[in-house]
């Protein structure tokens, strides 16, 4: 009896991390990632346009 409970209230503690720390820490990482992205992106088509421009 003692095993289940102690199963039964792992698997709460379990479900408790992975909804309130977890998700949450990959959520922000993926955004943080995504904002990177864009911002590399724009380097790269400004570096694009400004090199493809003729000078004279």
């Amino acid at each position: 009896m003692g095993r289940i409970v102690a199963m039964a209230l792992g698997t709460v503690a379990a479900a408790f991390v992975l909804f309130n720390f977890i998700l949450p820490m990959v959520t922000v990482l993926f955004k943080v990632a995504l904002v990177i992205g864009v911002i590399a992106l724009v380097v790269f088509i400004a570096v694009r346009v400004i090199s493809g421009s003729p000078s004279r």
